[in-house]
Order: structure tokens, then C-alpha cells, then sequence
């Protein structure tokens, strides 16, 4: 049953890609709006998260679920026949509540409906394929809507999950939420929505357009009000975000995890769609589909490491598979311009070897919760994740996009000013404008643009390698006490180091 809802918010995150083209040629809206149209509902999540999980562990994580759902569902069906871009982009900002109130509601929920340790792990792998699935396959499932129906049904693809959850959560699912809740701060609401909004807004628009002095001073505004949030959370008694959940060293260092390799793949990901198809010459259909195997491989993995678990410890599990994705990150520098099996067989490998860190680090980070924080830990890590995505995007696709640069400039002084400045700026800009430009201009463009992007490919492929298998040491160091997830079977040694650190917890909560 919690399988629908995390499918479906996942699958909101990307079924509307291939649908801009036909809302715009519907309801014209301008290019502002347009952007505001794809990216509102990814903004509103990430900066809901943290509000909506400690709201579900105060009145309950089935009920917000349910609310959100109802919301959620509204929200598609209204989405669906907009007349106007304003109506569109407010459903789509309604969509993105809804989503932050589902999200950690589910993890939270899952968390709490199982004892058994074995149990957990698969659900928690079950929880993060779904939201894989969903992900993966919106594109797809918008392409085939598109193909028969209008824009709408990209959105109304989500109700007939909604009116099942709906109709059988109530009674399947468990109520959970904390025994004993403070006020919500509303102070603190205000002050998180004040400091991830405009930090997600600043990233993702210097990630788009390059420095401008708009964006990044709403970045650093973003920045200043978070160091306030922080303070206050420190002084209040029932925080909105219970700092002392990072003092945990097993939950901080499955954040970092989940953080560095959200960055890279995110980062790498970009890189790789463009070089698909600008560098192979493949249609972005083509494209999806190929990526497509990958992603599913990675969904395999994710659903078989709970039993690989039971046979390996996990800090070994999660390292050897990162040296794995290392691998498939150095087969990157053998790609080259003639064709896509390189890249593809690479990111195969690389997604074959995050799966267990994947499908275990959700297990570890939320193991070391509170049950009573389930919501909160389940928002915070899924925050952690949203910042990832951008902040990969920002500095590694900046990285081969600095590279290609560099390496272009030798087939730009026959151009004119303009078209050099194009060809300059990205690879795609390079290919239109050598479609107009004769024959043997267009063929030298081509070819010195392609393998510049190329050149950029390999070198985050290195740079990707090189932190992976510092991820893997660190894995090692900070989990090698945890034999398997059945529960606290480390040695006495290491427990009595557990033992200390929980009395310190102890005591820095009673004061």
C-alpha cells in the first residue's frame, strides 16, 4: 500500500518533461513561467520536508499521509485541466506540499511497521525501488500519455492510485506518531521555509544561467537565515528539527553518504544524458531508453542486497560496492565520440555498484532515529538528498562543462562573434549552430566540440572514481562495528564506545 504513494510522488518529479512542448503550445505561458511550471514542484518538496515530517510525528504519520493524498490528488486533477500558466504553476505548487507531507510519512510509517530486522531491510529496499520506479519510468509513462491523449493526462495518471489508498490505507495501514509532542514552533516553519527555499532556488538558477548577482545573493540569504534556524533550534525545548539526531556518528556519516553520492550521480547523470545526445547522436528518446536498463539494474541490486546483507556486513557490502561504481566511473575514460556502448556499459556498472549503499544506508540512518522522530529523521535525509541533486549538478556538470570550454576554443576563430559565443557556451549550442554553417566548417566544429565535451566526461569520471573509493574507506572506518541488521551484535569493546556515546546523548538532552 505504501508502494502507491511513493511511486506516484516520484513519478511527479520527471512525468512532465516530455509534456512542456504541448502545455506551451496550449496554454502559451512565457518562459519564466515555464521554467516555474517544471521546477515549482521540486522547490515546494524540498522546502517542506523538514516541516511535514515533525508535523506527521505530532498528529500522526497515516494521517498526514492521507491528507496529503486527498491533496495530492486534488492538486493532479486540477493540475490536469488548467486553463491558465498561473493555475497550472499554483496546482503544481500544491503538488510539491503534498509531496513533502507523503514522503516522509511513508519512511516514517515503514520504519514502524517492522520489528523484524530482515523484514525492514527488504522494505526499506521495496520503499526505495518504488521510488526509483517512479522516477525512472515518468518520462516514459508521459511519452506514451502524450502519444494518444492531451497534457493533462500526465497529471491524471496519479488518481486511480490516490482513490486506492484512499479507500483501503485507512484500515491496512498503522497509525504512528510520537507519545509525547510539543507545540510546533511556527517561528521555526517560517524560518526553514525562509532558508531552503531561496537556497534551492539560488543553486538550481546558478546552475542554469551561470553567476548572475541575483541568485547568488538569494543563495546567501538562504545561508544566513539557515545559521539563524540553527540557533533557534538549540534553545527551544520541542525543536521543529532536533539537532541532536547529527551528534549520532553512524546517522551523520549515512547522511554524507547519501549526500556525496546523490552529487555525483546527479552531477554525472547530466553530463551523460547531454553526451548521449549531442556526442552519439541519440534522440532523447533513445537516450531515456538506454538509461532505462541502468536504472533498472540499480532496482535489482537495491532488492537483492537485503540478502547479500545476511551474508556480508554491510560496511563491507556498501564499500566494495562503491569500489565497483569506482570502476564503472573509470570506464568513462574510454568513451569516446563513434558511438554510446562505452558510456553505457560504464554507467550499468556504476549503478550495479551503488545499489547496496542504496538500499542500506536508508537502513542505517533511520536505525539510529528515535521512533518517536521517525518523520523528522525520514525528512532530514530525504532533504539531504534534494540538496544533493542541485549541488551535484553545480559542481561537477560545471567541471566537464569548464573542460569542454577550454578544449573548443582552437575550432571557434573562423566563426563570427556570435556564433562562437554559442558554440562556446555548451555542446548543444555548438551542434545548432554547426547545422548552419557549410559543410567543412560544420565538420571541424563538430568534431573539436565533441571531443571537448568528451574530454570533460573523462575527467569527471576520474574525479568521480577518486571519491567513490574514498567513500569506501570511509564506510569501512565508520560501520565496521555493525555485523549485520539484525540488531546490536557488535563486539563489547565497540558496544561499551556505543554505550559512552548514548550517555552523552543522554545527559546533553537533560540538560
Amino acid at each position: 500500500m505504501l508502494c502507491l504513494p511513493t511511486f506516484l510522488v516520484a513519478m511527479d518529479f520527471s512525468v512532465l518533461y516530455l509534456g512542456v512542448p504541448h502545455l506551451t503550445a496550449d496554454l502559451a505561458p512565457s518562459g519564466i513561467q515555464q521554467l516555474w511550471i517544471v521546477d515549482i514542484y521540486g522547490f515546494l518538496i524540498a522546502g517542506f520536508l523538514v516541516t511535514m515530517g515533525t508535523i506527521g510525528d505530532r498528529i500522526g504519520r497515516k494521517r498526514l499521509l492521507l491528507i496529503g493524498a486527498v491533496v495530492f490528488g486534488v492538486a493532479s486533477v486540477a493540475a490536469a485541466f488548467s486553463t491558465s500558466p498561473e493555475m497550472l504553476i499554483a496546482c503544481r505548487a500544491l503538488l510539491g506540499v503534498a509531496g513533502a507531507a507523503v514522503m516522509p510519512s511513508v519512511l516514517g510509517l515503514v520504519m514502524g511497521m517492522f520489528s523484524d530486522q530482515k523484514q525492514l531491510s527488504r522494505a526499506l529496499s521495496v520503499y526505495l525501488a518504488c521510488f526509483m520506479g517512479g522516477a525512472t519510468l515518468g518520462p516514459l509513462v508521459g511519452g506514451v500519455l502524450l502519444e494518444y491523449f492531451w497534457w493533462g493526462s500526465v497529471f491524471l495518471v496519479a488518481v486511480p492510485g490516490i482513490v486506492l489508498l484512499l479507500a483501503f490505507g485507512p484500515s491496512l495501514l498503522p497509525e504512528a506518531k510520537a507519545p509525547e509532542v510539543g507545540k510546533l514552533d511556527p517561528v521555526s516553519v517560517l524560518l526553514s521555509l525562509a532558508a531552503i527555499l531561496p537556497f534551492v532556488y539560488g543553486l538550481k538558477e546558478l546552475v542554469r544561467n551561470g553567476w548572475e548577482w541575483f541568485p547568488a545573493l538569494v543563495l546567501v540569504f538562504g545561508i544566513v537565515v539557515a545559521a539563524v534556524f540553527v540557533q533557534r533550534q538549540r534553545r527551544l525545548t520541542s525543536p521543529l528539527l532536533d539537532l541532536r539526531m547529527f551528534s549520532n556518528r553512524t546517522f551523520s556519516s549515512a547522511l554524507i553518504l547519501f549526500f556525496v553520492t546523490a552529487s555525483v550521480g546527479a552531477g554525472t547523470l547530466l553530463l551523460v544524458t547531454i553526451y548521449l545526445q549531442n556526442v552519439t547522436g541519440l534522440t532523447p528518446l533513445a537516450a531515456g531508453l538506454l538509461l532505462l536498463v541502468p536504472n533498472v539494474l540499480m532496482i535489482v541490486g537495491n532488492l537483492v542486497t537485503p540478502q547479500l546483507a545476511n551474508r556480508i556486513r554491510p560496511a563491507y557490502l556498501i564499500a566494495g560496492g562503491l569500489v565497483i561504481a569506482a570502476i564503472g566511473y573509470i570506464i568513462f575514460t574510454f568513451a569516446g565520440t563513434s558511438g554510446a556502448s562505452t558510456i553505457f556499459f560504464a554507467m550499468c556498472v556504476v549503478m550495479l555498484g551503488t545499489a547496496p549503499l542504496a538500499a542500506l544506508c536508508n537502513h542505517l540512518a533511520m536505525g539510529e532515529v528515535p521512533p518517536e522522530k521517525a518523520g523528522s529523521g525520514a525528512s532530514i535525509v530525504q532533504t539531504t538528498t534534494e540538496f544533493a541533486l542541485g549541488l551535484g549538478i553545480a559542481t561537477l556538470a560545471t567541471v566537464g562543462i569548464t573542460v569542454y570550454r577550454n578544449n573548443v576554443e582552437p575550432a571557434l576563430g573562423a566563426l563570427s562573434p556570435a556564433d562562437a559565443d554559442a558554440a562556446r557556451e555548451s555542446v548543444d549550442r555548438a551542434v545548432v549552430v554547426a547545422g548552419q554553417l557549410p559543410a567543412d566548417q560544420a565538420g571541424n566544429l563538430l568534431a573539436t566540440a565533441r571531443d571537448a565535451f568528451t574530454s570533460g566526461v573523462h575527467l569527471v569520471g576520474i574525479i568521480s572514481a577518486i571519491i567513490y573509493v574514498g567513500l569506501a574507506v570511509l564506510t569501512i572506518r565508520v560501520f565496521k562495528h555493525v555485523k549485520d541488521l539484525q540488531g546490536d551484535n557488535s563486539t563489547p569493546e565497540e558496544a561499551n564506545e556505543d554505550t559512552n556515546q548514548t550517555a552523552k546523548a543522554t545527559t546533553v538532552t537533560e540538560v
